[in-house]
């Protein structure tokens, strides 16, 4: 039984009389513990979308989700009650958002909503939950925990208030933690420091991860497998070797162009593709990417091609690999 099982996932939103399609029939699986899978793509490609539909927090109206199936240990999700939900999450499932500093409520200390988390799934007493919690923050390495507990959200620098979303996430021991552009807005060094961290929380916990970014450079040591999504649809996904050295989607060999690279003191141009992301409430027909495609071909427009098998485990999207 596969871990997480995600097949032909669509999530819309209502938007007065217009439909935003945001998620367009997106598949993907966990198969086991302590495998990193990394979704990437621009924004607006429905990557964190996809995460919080799979958590179940798209507040259905305005937002809709559907899928064949999005099955958890082999738990339909899209068929558990809220009260059933909140007791998967942060037991079996668990997720840091892009961005603490909004995701952390400024009028409770860090020691406060660490606490409470944890006195809901793992029902201590709030002593045994305060120690829990310090723990928690050594793991994470922040540096005097116990002050860091009476600390507001505000008061901590942007990678501790990271570390500290971490720490949450992880109070319950997830199986699979699904990590949002956990790097967002932070300088690189501190980038690294917690890619690093939550690499080695993963292989100390046992746990399966979800990384979403826009940065294909972020997950090339971090992830096993590479979902690349755009316009709401999966284009390519295979191992990160599969990626990094045999890329066949135009899009995703666009993506890995626009890496910057050490030009050997050579000043060279920064690649940039041209055009702009689809509009969600007008996507384009057939391969979203498109209209923005170098070596487009007519049938294009029309249609959105069959998955071509390169080779096991990798797959890509595009007309011209028929």
């Amino acid at each position: 039984m596969e871990l997480l099982e995600v097949q032909n996932l669509r999530v819309s939103f209502r938007q007065k009389k217009q439909l935003i399609q945001a998620v367009r029939g997106v598949s993907f699986s966990i198969r086991g513990e302590r495998e990193s899978v990394g979704i990437v793509g621009e924004s607006g490609s429905g990557k964190s979308v996809s995460g919080l539909a799979i958590m179940r927090l798209i507040e259905e109206p305005p937002g809709r989700v559907s899928a064949e199936r999005l099955m958890l240990s082999g738990v339909d999700l899209l068929a558990q009650r809220d009260r059933q939900m909140q007791s998967l999450r942060g037991r079996e499932i668990s997720m840091v958002f892009q961005e603490p500093m909004s995701s952390l409520d400024p009028v409770f200390t860090i020691g406060q909503q660490l606490v409470e988390t944890i006195v809901l799934h793992q029902r201590a007493t709030r002593k045994q939950a305060k120690e829990i919690a310090a723990e928690l923050l050594r793991k994470v390495e922040i540096p005097e925990p116990k002050h860091a507990l009476e600390s507001y959200p505000h008061e901590l620098s942007g990678g501790m208030r990271q570390r500290a979303m971490i720490a949450i996430a992880l109070s319950c021991h997830p199986r699979i933690l699904i990590a949002d552009e956990p790097t967002t807005a932070l300088d690189v060094t501190v980038q690294a420091q917690v890619l690093q961290l939550i690499k080695d929380l993963q292989g100390e916990l046992g746990m399966a991860l979800i990384l979403i970014t826009h940065d294909l450079g972020v997950i090339a040591d971090t992830t096993d497998r590479i979902v690349v999504m755009y316009g709401g649809k999966i284009l390519e996904t295979g191992s990160a070797i599969d990626i990094f050295e045999s890329a066949a989607q135009p899009y995703t060999q666009a993506l890995l162009k626009s890496i910057p690279r050490a030009a050997g003191g050579r000043r060279e141009p920064l690649y940039a593709i041209e055009g702009a992301a689809p509009n969600p409430m007008n996507p384009p027909g057939g391969c979203p990417f498109h209209p923005r495609c170098p070596v487009r071909m007519d049938v294009c427009s029309e249609r959105f091609p069959d998955g071509s098998r390169l080779s096991d485990g990798h797959e890509a999207w595009c007309w011209r690999l028929r």
